[in-house]
């Protein structure tokens, strides 16, 4: 495929928004046929030009794009784990809440059903933390905002702060911290 016929078929995925990719996604979109080999070779010659960015193993995202901004990094976190139930948490959400002073630029920490990891990305470091509790009390700890991932409840990313047994619990308002009859 030409580089202008790539560059077309990501300006038009762009245009509603969409502008994270796996390397699956992409195969599909630019190729009809399993053509592996023409694939690895587009990907290294449009991230060496920078027209993608590697933003994780197996996730591009489109340089070019209207839509990079705050939230690209919550998309490559959301392509990291999918299939999976994943929300902000720790101290990404309590920092949004008020009730931790630091507030983490360049860091997103998230509660995942799937398996644990840190990833430093091009967009900041993505901290993922597994979680074993029931779906039913994932689904009542989480929250609907005009993000591309869910948010934690001020007493769920508390919870989940302390079961996690993160050292910095001291530093988060002490009124919020008192042990609550639910958890």
């Amino acid at each position: 495929m030409t580089r202008t016929a790539i560059l077309k078929v990501l300006a038009e995925q762009d245009r509603p928004g969409r502008h994270v990719f796996t390397i699956h996604e992409l195969a599909k979109l630019l190729y009809a046929t399993d053509q592996t080999a023409a694939l690895k070779a587009t990907l290294q010659r449009m991230t060496r030009d920078g027209l993608l960015i590697r933003g994780a193993k197996g996730i591009y995202v489109y340089a070019l794009s209207r839509h990079l901004g705050e939230d690209t990094i919550e998309l490559v976190a959301k392509q990291m784990r999918r299939g999976e139930y994943n929300y902000i948490s720790l101290e990404s959400a309590l920092s949004e809440y008020g009730l931790i002073s630091q507030i983490p630029v360049d860091r997103l920490t998230l509660m995942t059903t799937g398996r644990s990891g840190e990833y430093r990305t091009p967009f900041g470091v993505i901290e993922l933390v597994h979680t074993k509790r029931p779906l039913k009390a994932l689904l009542d700890s989480m929250i609907e905002r005009k993000r591309p991932l869910r948010f934690a409840t001020k007493a769920a990313a508390l919870r989940d702060l302390r079961r996690v047994g993160r050292k910095n619990t001291s530093s988060i308002k002490r009124h919020a911290m008192k042990p609550k009859a639910e958890d």
